[in-house]
């Protein structure tokens, strides 16, 4: 039987979502007290990975096992083991064959900046000190769901049979006089694709990137012609659909 797990998390202490030979992170900890509760081994398979210190505010995994659950209780018994900064919303049963990574039609990211010094904001946005021009840069987002390969924004030794995604819309918002964040959805990602988007973009704000040097940027498909990667902290994995 295969089931669906709904959860988030605050990456800050973690080394990404995927098991490392030589850190702590979320698909292990997952693992780990899935298996201690379940008194079986369990393995989860996440709907992708996250770097490290990227968070999640609703990602989802599957696992298979012969055990009926009451995904109630079982929610309510992991969130007792796992630490503070992992939180399980909910365990649903699903067809044998729908797939946590596969079956995902979309995912939608959002990265966060802030312009003020702000204790509260520092784990989870960046704080910048420049001058943006927002509307360049959200001529610049509308351009991205122009085109299909995005091989210029994937980290550079990534193992990926393709660099095809679709992106579907990638905008900014504000959400004070001093705080935006940067949405953009897509079928897939590439790994840092989206904090490579994000220094991108924020070339095109700054003034020191056109549009058409930012078209040329996507269609020359060379990662050191885009911006630089943004830094984790301020990326959240917003939504998953199926």
């Amino acid at each position: 039987m295969r089931y669906f797990i709904w959860f988030g998390y605050d990456g800050t202490h973690y080394h990404g979502w995927q098991i490392q030979p030589n850190g702590v992170t979320v698909q292990s900890e997952l693992e780990r007290c899935l298996s201690l509760l379940m008194r079986e081994k369990v393995s989860v398979t996440g709907a992708g990975r996250t770097d490290a210190g990227v968070h999640a505010r609703r990602m989802a995994a599957h696992f298979d096992t012969v055990q009926e659950l009451d995904g109630a209780l079982l929610v309510k018994k992991l969130n007792g083991l796992l630490h503070e900064d992992i939180a399980v919303y909910s365990i649903e049963r699903v067809a044998d064959d729908l797939h946590a990574r596969f079956s995902a039609t979309s995912r939608t990211y959002h990265y966060y900046i802030h312009t003020h010094k702000s204790p509260f904001l520092n784990q989870y946005s960046l704080e910048i000190h420049y001058q943006l021009d927002y509307a360049l840069m959200n001529e610049a987002g509308r351009v991205l769901t122009e085109y299909e390969d995005f091989g210029a924004f994937c980290k550079a030794g990534s193992d990926v049979k393709t660099t095809l995604c679709k992106v579907t819309q990638a905008q900014w918002i504000q959400t004070s006089p001093t705080e935006w964040y940067f949405e953009i959805t897509a079928n897939r990602f590439l790994r840092n694709m989206v904090r490579a988007v994000v220094g991108t973009l924020v070339e095109v704000g700054r003034g020191r990137m056109s549009l058409e040097e930012f078209r040329q940027v996507i269609e020359g498909k060379k990662r050191t012609q885009a911006g630089e990667s943004m830094p984790a902290k301020g990326l959240f994995l917003e939504d998953i659909k199926y």
